[in-house]
Protein backbone atom coordinates (compact mmCIF):
# COMPACT_ATOMS: atom_id res chain seq x y z
CA UNK A 1 0.00 0.00 0.00
CA UNK A 2 1.93 3.11 -1.15
CA UNK A 3 0.00 5.29 1.41
CA UNK A 4 0.97 3.57 4.19
CA UNK A 5 3.91 4.31 6.28
CA UNK A 6 6.80 2.20 8.31
CA UNK A 7 8.53 -0.74 7.59
CA UNK A 8 9.84 -1.69 4.18
CA UNK A 9 11.68 -5.37 4.39
CA UNK A 10 13.70 -5.99 1.52
CA UNK A 11 15.85 -9.07 0.46
CA UNK A 12 19.35 -8.70 0.18
CA UNK A 13 19.80 -12.00 -2.57
CA UNK A 14 17.38 -14.33 -3.92
CA UNK A 15 18.03 -16.67 -1.64
CA UNK A 16 17.12 -14.26 1.63
CA UNK A 17 13.88 -13.44 -0.74
CA UNK A 18 13.00 -16.75 -1.19
CA UNK A 19 13.14 -17.39 2.50
CA UNK A 20 11.62 -14.38 3.31
CA UNK A 21 8.58 -14.94 1.27
CA UNK A 22 8.66 -18.81 2.68
CA UNK A 23 8.09 -16.91 5.99
CA UNK A 24 5.19 -14.56 5.13
CA UNK A 25 3.56 -17.22 3.50
CA UNK A 26 3.60 -19.90 6.25
CA UNK A 27 2.67 -17.27 8.72
CA UNK A 28 6.02 -17.37 10.81
CA UNK A 29 6.48 -13.34 10.57
CA UNK A 30 4.22 -11.43 13.09
CA UNK A 31 3.03 -7.78 11.70
CA UNK A 32 1.62 -4.75 13.67
CA UNK A 33 -0.07 -1.86 12.73
CA UNK A 34 -1.07 1.00 14.32
CA UNK A 35 -3.91 3.20 12.63
CA UNK A 36 -5.57 6.04 13.55
CA UNK A 37 -8.92 6.20 12.93
CA UNK A 38 -11.69 8.82 12.41
CA UNK A 39 -14.11 8.33 15.85
CA UNK A 40 -17.41 6.42 14.20
CA UNK A 41 -20.70 7.92 14.18
CA UNK A 42 -22.44 4.48 15.64
CA UNK A 43 -19.19 3.05 17.90
CA UNK A 44 -22.06 0.84 20.35
CA UNK A 45 -21.22 -2.39 17.79
CA UNK A 46 -17.72 -1.91 17.90
CA UNK A 47 -15.91 -3.93 20.69
CA UNK A 48 -12.45 -2.53 22.49
CA UNK A 49 -10.59 -5.21 21.04
CA UNK A 50 -11.90 -8.47 18.44
CA UNK A 51 -10.72 -10.66 15.36
CA UNK A 52 -12.42 -9.52 12.02
CA UNK A 53 -12.91 -12.74 10.02
CA UNK A 54 -14.04 -11.79 6.43
CA UNK A 55 -13.51 -12.85 2.53
CA UNK A 56 -12.05 -10.17 0.19
CA UNK A 57 -12.82 -9.29 -3.07
CA UNK A 58 -10.37 -7.44 -5.23
CA UNK A 59 -12.07 -5.31 -8.24
CA UNK A 60 -8.83 -4.72 -10.14
CA UNK A 61 -10.34 -1.63 -12.06
CA UNK A 62 -10.86 0.35 -8.83
CA UNK A 63 -7.91 -1.55 -7.30
CA UNK A 64 -10.34 -1.53 -4.60
CA UNK A 65 -11.10 -4.42 -2.39
CA UNK A 66 -14.39 -5.34 -0.77
CA UNK A 67 -15.67 -7.47 2.14
CA UNK A 68 -18.19 -10.00 2.43
CA UNK A 69 -19.52 -12.14 5.64
CA UNK A 70 -19.11 -15.67 3.23
CA UNK A 71 -17.02 -16.82 0.62
CA UNK A 72 -17.77 -15.66 -2.63
CA UNK A 73 -16.39 -16.85 -6.16
CA UNK A 74 -12.80 -15.32 -6.24
CA UNK A 75 -12.64 -14.36 -2.90
CA UNK A 76 -9.64 -14.63 -0.17
CA UNK A 77 -10.31 -15.32 3.40
CA UNK A 78 -8.74 -12.37 5.76
CA UNK A 79 -8.32 -11.93 9.26
CA UNK A 80 -6.71 -9.53 11.78
CA UNK A 81 -6.95 -8.71 15.57
CA UNK A 82 -7.34 -5.10 16.54
CA UNK A 83 -7.50 -3.31 19.50
CA UNK A 84 -8.40 0.11 20.30
CA UNK A 85 -5.68 1.84 22.49
CA UNK A 86 -7.06 4.99 23.14
CA UNK A 87 -10.00 7.60 22.21
CA UNK A 88 -9.83 10.99 21.13
CA UNK A 89 -12.59 13.94 20.41
CA UNK A 90 -12.24 13.36 17.14
CA UNK A 91 -9.99 9.92 16.30
CA UNK A 92 -9.14 6.33 18.48
CA UNK A 93 -5.89 4.65 18.25
CA UNK A 94 -6.01 1.24 17.13
CA UNK A 95 -2.93 -1.60 17.12
CA UNK A 96 -3.85 -3.85 14.52
CA UNK A 97 -2.01 -7.52 13.83
CA UNK A 98 -3.27 -8.86 10.98
CA UNK A 99 -3.10 -13.01 10.40
CA UNK A 100 -3.12 -12.88 6.48
CA UNK A 101 -1.75 -10.10 3.88
CA UNK A 102 -4.54 -9.20 1.53
CA UNK A 103 -5.14 -6.41 -0.68
CA UNK A 104 -5.93 -3.53 1.63
CA UNK A 105 -6.93 -5.76 4.18
CA UNK A 106 -6.47 -3.69 7.40
CA UNK A 107 -8.26 -0.57 5.40
CA UNK A 108 -11.10 -2.40 4.26
CA UNK A 109 -11.95 -4.27 7.53
CA UNK A 110 -11.69 -1.49 10.05
CA UNK A 111 -14.01 0.44 6.98
CA UNK A 112 -16.12 -2.69 7.24
CA UNK A 113 -16.86 -2.06 10.66
CA UNK A 114 -16.75 1.75 10.94
CA UNK A 115 -12.84 2.43 11.57
CA UNK A 116 -12.16 4.26 8.88
CA UNK A 117 -8.48 5.16 8.81
CA UNK A 118 -7.87 8.83 8.43
CA UNK A 119 -7.31 9.87 5.11
CA UNK A 120 -8.39 7.26 3.12
CA UNK A 121 -10.41 8.68 0.71
CA UNK A 122 -11.01 5.00 -0.68
CA UNK A 123 -12.40 3.34 2.23
CA UNK A 124 -14.47 6.45 3.13
CA UNK A 125 -12.25 8.79 5.06
CA UNK A 126 -14.25 12.67 4.74
CA UNK A 127 -11.03 14.13 3.46
CA UNK A 128 -7.84 13.11 2.75
CA UNK A 129 -4.87 13.80 4.41
CA UNK A 130 -2.47 16.88 2.71
CA UNK A 131 0.32 14.91 1.57
CA UNK A 132 -2.02 11.90 0.21
CA UNK A 133 -1.13 9.59 3.15
CA UNK A 134 -3.10 7.80 5.68
CA UNK A 135 -2.28 7.11 9.14
CA UNK A 136 -1.55 3.41 8.45
CA UNK A 137 1.77 2.84 9.95
CA UNK A 138 3.67 -0.97 8.91
CA UNK A 139 4.97 -0.47 13.10
CA UNK A 140 6.57 -3.72 13.94
CA UNK A 141 7.56 -7.12 12.15
CA UNK A 142 8.92 -10.23 14.51
CA UNK A 143 10.08 -13.14 13.37
CA UNK A 144 12.92 -16.16 13.79
CA UNK A 145 16.00 -15.24 11.18
CA UNK A 146 16.15 -17.70 8.96
CA UNK A 147 19.95 -18.88 9.08
CA UNK A 148 21.09 -17.37 12.79
CA UNK A 149 18.03 -18.39 14.22
CA UNK A 150 17.73 -15.67 16.62
CA UNK A 151 14.62 -13.25 17.13
CA UNK A 152 14.69 -10.46 15.00
CA UNK A 153 12.13 -7.15 15.86
CA UNK A 154 12.29 -4.11 13.31
CA UNK A 155 10.00 -0.97 14.53
CA UNK A 156 9.60 1.90 13.06
CA UNK A 157 8.37 5.13 14.29
CA UNK A 158 5.32 7.27 12.84
CA UNK A 159 5.96 10.27 10.81
CA UNK A 160 5.78 13.55 12.38
CA UNK A 161 2.27 14.59 13.04
CA UNK A 162 0.12 16.09 15.93
CA UNK A 163 -1.95 12.89 15.59
CA UNK A 164 0.76 10.37 15.35
CA UNK A 165 2.72 12.23 18.53
CA UNK A 166 -0.61 11.63 20.38
CA UNK A 167 -0.97 8.39 19.52
CA UNK A 168 2.38 7.74 21.41
CA UNK A 169 1.43 9.53 24.41
CA UNK A 170 -1.48 7.31 24.34
CA UNK A 171 0.62 3.94 23.32
CA UNK A 172 2.96 4.88 25.84
CA UNK A 173 0.44 5.21 28.85
CA UNK A 174 -0.53 1.38 28.26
Amino acid sequence: DRPTSGIVLFAKTSKALSRMNNMFKDKTIQKTYWAVVEKPKNSINIKPKNTLVDYLKKNEKQNKSYAYPNELKGSKKAELTYNIIGKGDNYWFVEIKPKTGRHHQIRVQLSNIGLVIKGDLKYGAKRSNKDGSIHLLAQKLEFIHPVKKEPITIVANPPKDVLWDEFLKVNSDK
